[in-house]
């Protein structure tokens, strides 16, 4: 069963989007009819040439920008201003050095409502904290740890008020390679543990088909869905990371690779 066969219905619609920013040179059109949605549960990787527009979309899907035409929908709510159920890691894991890592993971929850009293606020983040490896850590400052400690802890602070959609932009760009593998193998972990449907922008081809049930390429600006790959269901369980060094891998890096180069203008369209 493919991995888009697993999920009923889709919880982000972007349907024909538009958008160009205003600048003293007139407007820079970025995103052009753009499409795309992702199934409930599902996690989609955005990828395309620097530039094309893929950070504007992840800020529409969180309510942080308006489209100047089309419509994007979340869990069949227009998205019309920002929205508490999406949590947000990007490339760096901004913490304030004045707080402890446990505090700066229960941030969200001194802005978005909850339920929980603040015993249950800590409980929450000592477990998350647990489960990416940062235990014992809680009450250490962020210059204590290394950086991809602190993208651990980054994490944890997106996933802490329980969001529906997790949006990844660039989070393991900054990373040493074994570093950043080390991360996606708990990505994977955590998401078993803590369901969500993820949106990653990401410029690692690798990274985008070990993380993703699909990824899709844009095309460069102004922006449009230019590419669509599906990834085979690697069954249950967090994936292997062996499976990166398999002819299917790369098979498919070699597709996306020329996607790629067509998107920039450096191959002909097939």
């Amino acid at each position: 069963m493919a991995a888009k066969d697993r999920f009923m219905t889709n919880l982000i619609e972007i349907k024909h989007v538009r958008h160009a920013y205003q600048t003293k040179a007139g407007p820079l059109p970025v995103l052009d009819g753009l499409d795309l949605a992702v199934p409930e549960g599902g996690f989609v990787a955005v990828v395309g040439p620097s530039g094309c527009g893929k950070s504007t979309l992840t800020k529409l899907v969180a309510g942080l920008l308006k489209p100047d035409t089309g419509e994007v929908w979340l869990h069949g709510e227009q998205v019309k201003s920002p929205r508490s159920t999406v949590g947000m890691a990007f490339q760096n894991p901004v913490m304030l050095e004045w707080r402890t890592i446990l505090q700066n993971v229960m941030l969200p929850l001194e802005i978005v409502p909850t339920r929980l009293g603040k015993a249950q606020q800590q409980e929450r983040a000592r477990y998350l904290l647990s489960l990416v490896g940062l235990e014992g850590f809680e009450d250490k400052r962020p210059s204590e740890l290394s950086g991809g400690m602190r993208q651990r802890a980054s994490l944890c602070r997106a996933l802490v008020h329980q969001p529906e959609v997790l949006i990844l932009d660039e989070p393991f760009g900054a990373l040493d390679a074994f570093t950043r593998e080390d991360l996606w193998q708990i990505m994977h972990q955590v998401k078993e543990k803590e369901p969500f449907t993820g949106v990653l922008i990401t410029h690692d081809l690798r990274e985008s088909i070990y993380l993703a049930d699909q990824v899709v390429v844009l095309s460069g600006r102004p922006a449009r869905t230019q590419y669509v790959l599906d990834i085979p269901d690697q069954g249950d369980g967090p994936r292997d990371i062996e499976m990166l060094y398999t002819k299917e891998t790369a098979d498919m890096l070699h597709d996306l690779r020329n996607q790629i180069e067509i998107a920039q203008g450096r191959a002909p369209a097939a």
